[in-house]
């Protein structure tokens, strides 16, 4: 079982003890003012429990004998837990009623039909206990669905490590037994180490991009941030991929405003817009032109690369930013691709506090946007005979 697994069990018996006391407690003192209390009257809630309950959060509910809710807290009806007086979910109720029976704690993990921030399905981790002797039960539920889905991301991300790097490496291993074996055809020892060469760069590209996205992927904040000089970012982004561009005839062209400055690491900056005019080449016919454009946008400056490539289907805009997600798998290896580009720029943007958006038309290009705060909270030109030292 899970850390969070174990602290969500020991909370549910914090509550549902807590709750219990609370509920004996009410019935003694209950007991002590009127002997002769009706069992009908049972049907409400000792005094102190729904406080307990509406400070829980998690969703808790608390059903009478008959099924019925006595007291649903927010998060229960915000996930369609409860409707009205009815628990509508079917397992829930199934384990309500056995645990009514016979008495017994019990624990497990259930799916709902998502109610929530367009969810297909909730995870819900829970807990349900007897409360009292008059056949109602407390039902505890803790959302679980974004802990699975970063498990799945986590499988995913070693799963995908794990491919990208077998193919290269699998790729050196039969390129030097082939050279071994071809050691009198200089010819061929010469064409197959050039195939080394490039496997060889690839898997160091792969690395880099791991390296680079395990100092960035936890949203911290940047260690030794400075003035970064937008101009000389853009240039030496445009300089990395020159070779590249040239090789399709791909004219790159930078423009915008001039002078303008952020807060924050050259480095990573140039890392994030060079992995975006690289994706903007790699994707855009031969004898076309990637735009860099810079601007100022109140409080932020907006970089944008603009191609004329080949555009992202709709229904893949919202994964584009996955590390290892790539709209055409086939295309993406064949340009030496890793898949963690737009992974790696997504998090840049978030170590600066900004954000990167997307714009595409299948057929029509597509147009990355990255946002950054501006040095001095103002988006404010520099003429470039002042020096970054000066701007204080």
């Amino acid at each position: 079982m899970s850390e969070m697994a174990l602290s969500f069990a020991a909370l549910a018996g914090f509550v549902v003890g807590a709750v219990a006391v609370l509920f004996y407690r009410n019935q003694i003192e209950t007991r002590a003012r009127d002997e002769d209390t009706d069992d009908t009257e049972t049907g409400a809630l000792p005094q102190g429990v729904a406080s307990v309950l509406a400070v829980l959060p998690s969703s808790a509910v608390v059903l009478d004998a008959h099924d019925r809710v006595l007291r649903a807290s927010s998060a229960a009806r915000a996930f369609g837990l409860v409707k009205g007086d009815r628990l509508m979910a079917a397992e829930l109720l199934a384990l309500a009623r056995q645990v009514r029976r016979d008495g017994e704690i019990r624990e497990s993990e259930i799916d709902v039909a998502g109610h929530k921030f367009g969810q297909e399905t909730t995870c819900f981790a829970v807990r349900v206990a007897p409360l009292g002797s008059h056949g109602q039960v407390l039902v505890l539920a803790e959302d679980q669905t974004e802990r699975r889905r970063v498990e799945a991301v986590r499988r995913d991300f070693v799963a995908n490590v794990s491919h990208e790097l077998k193919t290269p490496v699998g790729a050196l291993s039969l390129l030097a037994e082939t050279i071994q074996d071809a050691a009198d055809d200089p010819e061929a020892v010469t064409r197959f180490s050039g195939r080394m060469q490039h496997e060889a760069a690839r898997l160091n590209y792969l690395v880099q991009d791991l390296i680079t996205l395990s100092r960035i992927q936890g949203a911290e904040p940047i260690p030794t941030p400075g003035q970064v000089a937008i101009d000389e970012a853009v240039n030496d982004a445009i300089d990395h991929c020159n070779t590249k561009a040239v090789a399709k005839d791909i004219t790159l062209v930078s423009g915008g405003t001039e002078g303008l400055r952020i807060w924050g690491d050259d480095e990573l900056l140039v890392t994030a817009l060079r992995n975006l005019i690289s994706n903007a080449i790699a994707y855009s016919p031969e004898h076309t032109r990637v735009v860099v454009s810079v601007r100022p946008a109140g409080d932020s400056v907006e970089i944008s690369v603009s191609d004329q490539g080949i555009g992202i289907p709709e229904e893949a805009l919202e994964r584009i930013f996955e590390r290892f997600f790539r709209v055409d798998a086939a295309r993406s290896r064949a340009t030496g691709g890793t898949g963690l580009g737009l992974a790696i720029v997504k998090h840049v943007a978030v170590a600066h506090a900004g954000e990167v958006s997307v714009w595409s038309k299948e057929g029509s290009g597509s147009t990355f946007t990255l946002r950054l705060p501006a040095f001095g909270g103002t988006a404010v030109a520099v003429p470039p005979s002042i020096p970054l030292e000066a701007v204080q």
